[in-house]
C-alpha cells in the first residue's frame, strides 16, 4: 500500500502557486543568476505584534502564512532550496509560556500546512537537534518528511531546535566517535568529511542569506553552509514579508559579483540587466529600503532586544 501511494505521488503533477494578489510576476533574472539555495531568518514577529498593541504570540500566528508565501515565491523563481530559521537552540531561554506556545505552534503549523506544501511539490526536511524538542513536534516533522519525500519542485528545510555551532559540534562529535572506533582515519578528516555529518548532508551551500526586520547579523544560522553566502538585510518585519520581498533580494543577489576568493579582470558591466526585469518589480525600492505601505523598523538600536534573533519563531 505504501509503495502504491508513493507511486501515485510521483505521478501527480504539482500545482503551480496562485499568482500574487497584486498581479506581479517574478523578475526576469537569468537562470544562472537565480540563487539555488536561499536561507531566511524569520525575524520580527514580536516587534510586529508590539507595534500593534498585541502579544508576541499574535505575531507568531501572523507569521505562519508567510512560510508558504515564501515557498511560493521561491518556486515561481526556480529556487530549489529554501531554509527557514524557525526555532533556535538559544530560543529555549525565552519565557516558559512562549516556548510552550512555539513548540505547539510549530507542531500545528507543520500539521496544517503539509497538505498545501505537498500539492505545490515541496519536499519538507528538518534540520535540528532531537534533545529537548517535543516528541509531538518530531512526529509531525517525520510525517511531513515521509509524505513529501518524492517531491522535487522545492526543498523546504524547517530549522527547528537548530543552531549553526551546535550542528558543527554534533558533526565533529560523531566523527570523533567513529575515529575512536577505528571506522574513520583521523588523518583523512577534512571539510568534505565534516559536511557528510551535518543535519542535511545533501543541502547545498547557501547562495543568498536574507534577514528581514532591520537586524544585520546571521544569528548562528547555517554557519557552515553560508561561508560564501551573499547577505541581504531588509527593513521588513517577518509577518509583512511576501514573495515580492524575496524577489527583490534575488535581484540584489543577481547584481553581486561572486568570486569565492578569486579575482579576474573584466569589463565593469552589470551582471543583471535591470531593464529586462518585469515592470511590476523593476521600480520597487532596494532591499535595504523600507517597503512602501509597510511599517519600517525605525526604533533605536539600543531599544531592541540584545539577544540574537530575539524575534525569530
Amino acid at each position: 500500500m505504501l509503495r502504491r501511494r508513493r507511486a501515485e505521488r510521483v505521478k501527480r503533477v504539482a500545482r503551480p502557486p496562485e499568482p500574487h494578489p497584486s498581479g506581479a510576476v517574478p523578475p526576469a533574472i537569468p537562470a544562472d543568476l537565480v540563487p539555488k539555495h536561499i536561507a531566511i531568518v524569520m525575524d520580527g514577529n514580536g516587534r510586529w505584534a508590539n507595534q500593534r498593541g498585541l502579544s508576541r504570540i499574535e505575531g507568531h500566528k501572523r507569521g505562519e502564512a508567510v512560510v508558504v508565501e515564501a515557498a511560493k515565491g521561491a518556486i515561481e523563481l526556480g529556487v530549489k532550496w529554501l531554509s527557514l530559521y524557525a526555532f533556535s537552540t538559544e530560543n529555549w531561554r525565552r519565557s516558559p509560556d512562549e516556548v510552550r506556545f512555539l513548540m505547539g505552534f510549530s507542531r500545528d503549523v507543520i500539521h496544517h500546512r503539509t497538505d498545501e506544501l505537498d500539492e505545490l511539490g515541496v519536499r519538507v526536511r528538518w534540520a535540528g537537534r532531537r534533545p529537548r524538542l517535543w516528541r509531538s513536534v518530531i512526529k509531525e516533522l517525520e510525517v511531513a518528511e515521509e509524505r513529501t519525500r518524492d517531491n522535487t519542485v522545492l526543498n523546504l528545510a524547517m530549522c527547528i531546535n537548530y543552531g549553526g555551532r551546535a550542528e558543527v559540534g554534533d558533526a565533529a562529535r560523531e566523527i570523533a566517535r567513529l575515529a575512536a572506533a577505528g571506522r574513520i582515519n583521523p588523518e583523512k578528516v577534512d571539510e568534505r568529511t565534516l559536511a557528510k555529518y551535518l543535519y542535511q548532508p545533501d543541502m547545498p551551500d547557501v547562495d543568498l542569506f536574507i534577514r528581514p526586520s532591520g537586524e544585520q547579523r546571521t544569528s548562528n544560522f547555517l554557519l557552515w553552509q553560508s561561508a560564501y553566502a551573499e547577505l541581504v538585510f531588509q527593513d521588513i518585519l517577518w509577518p509583512d514579508f511576501d514573495r515580492l520581498d524575496l524577489w527583490r533580494a534575488c535581484e540584489v543577489f543577481a547584481r553581486r559579483d561572486r568570486r569565492f576568493g578569486g579575482a579576474v579582470d573584466k569589463p565593469d558591466e552589470p551582471l543583471f540587466d535591470e531593464s529586462t526585469a518585469d515592470e511590476s518589480t523593476a521600480d520597487e525600492p532596494a532591499a535595504h529600503e523600507p517597503t512602501a505601505g509597510r511599517p519600517a523598523t525605525d526604533e533605536p538600536a539600543e531599544g531592541r532586544p540584545a539577544h540574537d534573533h530575539e524575534e525569530t519563531r
